[in-house]
């Protein structure tokens, strides 16, 4: 290979002009499709504008605006709530400040977040909260009588503060992951509480609901999945008969059912077959529900990464005197996981989108929530209102773990050589 092989040829720099004349004027009918476009997208956004600032009741989102985030979960509680996302937020600006890249973008989008419940909290003009605040405080009920705005405040000040704290802290970086895996085990305590302490009293499940309900329900389904879909996919290319066909009969079976089938056997089957003294909550039944079903298919995308490696590396990892449990985890299971980071990603995103299905075993997750407001007299016929409020939650988080997949894969090299 000679030194001119090695080099790559200089990128030329269309401009504006040059890149709009190559990608969308370059034929006459390319030209024709472009206007086309161009015509349809000003008349459906320009009509959706004028309905959002002119003809929108906004006031059904922003006077049930807590009723969406926590659902019923106990008004003088909530603390507990906002004390887990003031959690959230510094780990975030730490973690945007110590790795930079995708997590800084990630803090940007949850510092627009906070920025635009802020305005709404502004436009709704409450001053309930405030008289609240001013009676709970005289009763010494501190945590509990801060309105949301102020929250709102303390989490935009401690997400800023992360970053400025987490700047050039490369060193940082396993504390920071250590910190994010703890946080789970105390957000968990936190919300749910220990039995009739008078300071950290027990929160049912049954309480839970909206959009921590939702962000529960997927957050802890696919951390559980993987790790089980991954043992699925190794225990079906096993040579253990026994390990083999349970593996494969739990797939086939799991992936022949839909997922209101499962729901509806860990909420009514379920409890037929455990001790009479024993009582799993809904909540947990529909998480394992959940778990189970997308474990089935995640076994199939992990077994379609595992059959995509060369026999050829195998071979070589024998020769070098690795045993089988050795090249599987060092050399077989890292690539088959990073050939099949868009597929995975993808399930995950379908598993955020199937907790609205959790609705159908009572339980008031997000899509339950904006229809118990709609059953309000005084917003009855909001459906727009609602619905675009719901998806635009979906689409931001869906967005988020799409966005985190690309960069992951452009930081793996993903399909390229």
């Amino acid at each position: 290979m000679t030194s001119a092989d090695t080099l790559e040829p200089p990128r030329l720099s269309l401009g504006v002009f040059g890149w709009l004349k190559k990608n969308l004027f370059s034929t006459w009918y390319n030209t024709v499709l472009t206007f086309i476009a161009l015509w349809f997208i000003y008349t459906v956004l320009s009509q959706m504008i004028v309905w959002a600032f002119t003809s929108a009741r906004w006031q059904v989102i922003t006077a049930n605006l807590r009723l969406f985030m926590v659902g019923p979960y106990p008004p003088d509680q909530v603390w507990r709530v906002w004390l887990v996302l003031c959690i959230v937020s510094t780990l975030m600006g730490l973690s945007a400040g110590v790795f930079g890249g995708t997590m800084r973008t990630f803090a940007r989008w949850l510092a627009a977040a906070y920025a635009t419940l802020i305005v709404l909290d502004v436009i709704a003009e409450q001053t309930q909260p405030f008289v609240e605040f001013t009676r709970r405080w005289s009763t010494g009920q501190f945590m509990s009588a801060l309105p949301g705005i102020v929250w709102l405040l303390i989490n935009l000040a401690l997400l800023g503060g992360g970053w400025w704290i987490g700047r050039e802290r490369a060193a940082w970086r396993g504390r920071i992951v250590a910190a994010w895996f703890v946080s789970f085990f105390v957000t968990v305590a936190l919300l749910q509480g220990f039995g009739r302490d008078t300071w950290l009293p027990e929160v049912s499940t049954t309480l839970w609901g909206g959009l921590l309900l939702t962000f529960m329900l997927a957050t802890v389904s696919i951390v559980v999945s993987f790790p089980l879909g991954v043992l699925l996919a190794l225990g079906r290319r096993s040579k253990l008969p026994a390990i083999k066909i349970f593996c494969i009969l739990y797939i086939e079976l799991v992936r022949g059912v839909p997922l209101v089938t499962i729901l509806y056997m860990t909420q009514i089957m379920l409890p037929l077959f455990l001790p009479g003294q024993l009582r799993i909550d809904n909540v947990t039944r529909a998480i394992a529900g959940m778990t189970l079903f997308t474990a089935a298919y995640m076994a199939e995308n992990v077994r379609g990464g595992l059959q995509a490696i060369p026999l050829g590396q195998i071979e070589a990892a024998h020769a070098l005197g690795l045993n089988e449990a050795l090249t599987t985890i060092l050399i077989v299971l890292p690539q088959a996981l990073r050939m099949v980071i868009p597929a995975i990603v993808g399930l995950f995103i379908s598993l955020f989108k199937d907790t609205t299905l959790a609705t159908i075993v009572a339980l008031l997750e997000l899509l339950g929530v904006g229809r118990s407001v709609l059953a309000q007299a005084e917003f009855m016929g909001l459906q727009t209102e609602v619905y675009l409020f719901i998806a635009a939650i979906f689409f931001v988080f869906s967005y988020a773990m799409s966005f985190a997949s690309y960069r992951v894969e452009e930081a793996l090299g993903v399909g390229k050589r």
